[in-house]
């Protein structure tokens, strides 16, 4: 252990544990608290914090953030490796925990960033972190109120992309886009699984690649809303909405996470669908287009989603049409 990590000194971790006064189990119930606080995986039992300290185990990435938050030193100062260039290795005899008080939100914040520094000419490290340190301001001065998710959805050509852009730029909520974001991926996954890339209505796109699309959608929302960042997904949505059981779990899993949810389902007629679907021409879309009788067969037209939900009435391209008057008006374009 000693030749992978020369420069560990795991005396230091229970100096600084007796200095505070803290036996093996208080700090194990303290790093679990932290672990809970900071979202990190470890146990933190009393043999561990022993193997650690008589240097038996070397504390892997989760247990180092959870021993520097405890002890309010970084990695250096607790001995774990040596300090980086600029970095305080020193630390204070005096108890950390006992006399060290949390520091300004705002300098905290600034202490984060500065590890972003000017890297070639032209780049203004200062500049960026003034903006990040800006954008923080800005979003916790809102208040307290949790992150939002919006599922917008609907048929092929019905107008929630359009929709869905309109309430990101209202907002400044980013916007997921399933094709956006999954496109490149899927045609080559179904190239090589044997399919044609812009196949979208064959059993292997629904059975095998269709899955995928959404888990990829959905975690992405995920990491975004567990940053406290609100987010609006963009996508047909038609087998997801059609199910209570997924409605219900979602709708769980967003309760419990504390994040507010909403569900809006674009409506459009079929005439309005198609013209759009051919003014877009994609390629994913020609089949659609081939056998145009038998796609709109298959739709559901009065589907709605299950569990609590908005309908946007784009029939006619009506809603699409109130806004661009909003984005004239809000832009302050002249007519």
């Amino acid at each position: 252990m000693a030749r992978e990590h020369p420069d560990w000194n795991p005396e230091i971790l229970r100096k600084q544990r007796e200095a505070i006064g803290l036996t093996l189990e208080d700090t194990g119930e303290k790093l679990r608290e932290i672990a809970e606080r900071h979202g990190l995986n470890i146990a933190a039992n009393f043999q561990t914090i022993w193997g650690h300290e008589a240097g038996r185990v070397y504390p892997g990435p989760h247990y180092r953030r959870a021993y520097s938050r405890l002890y309010r030193c970084n990695e250096a100062q607790l001995g774990f490796r040596a300090a980086l260039p600029g970095e305080e290795a020193h630390v204070d005899s005096a108890p950390a925990v006992a006399t060290r008080t949390l520091p300004d939100q705002s300098d905290a914040v600034r202490q984060a960033l500065s590890s972003i520094r000017t890297g070639s000419a032209g780049a203004d490290s200062e500049m960026l972190i003034n903006r990040m340190v800006s954008a923080w301001r800005h979003r916790t001065s809102a208040g307290a109120e949790g992150p939002s998710v919006v599922l917008v959805g609907g048929f092929a050509g019905s107008g929630k992309s359009e929709f869905a852009k309109f309430l990101g730029n209202l907002t400044g909520w980013p916007i997921l886009d399933k094709d956006s974001l999954t496109r490149p991926l899927v045609e080559q996954l179904l190239v090589a699984l044997g399919g044609e890339a812009h196949d979208r209505s064959s059993e292997l796109y629904r059975e095998k690649v269709r899955p995928l699309e959404y888990r990829c959608l959905l975690n992405t929302a995920w990491e975004n809303v567990n940053c406290g960042i609100s987010t609006i997904l963009d996508a047909p949505f038609v087998s997801e909405f059609s199910q209570a059981e997924w409605m219900q779990r979602f709708q769980n899993k967003c309760r419990s996470n504390r994040v507010s949810m909403a569900t809006i389902w674009v409506d459009c007629d079929p005439e309005s669908m198609r013209e759009y679907i051919e003014f877009r021409g994609a390629a994913r879309d020609a089949w659609k287009m081939e056998a145009w009788d038998d796609y709109l067969a298959s739709l559901d037209l009065q589907l709605r989603p299950q569990g609590p939900h908005f309908v946007v009435d784009n029939r006619l391209g009506a809603a699409v049409a109130l806004v661009d008057e909003a984005k004239d008006v809000l832009s302050g374009g002249d007519l």
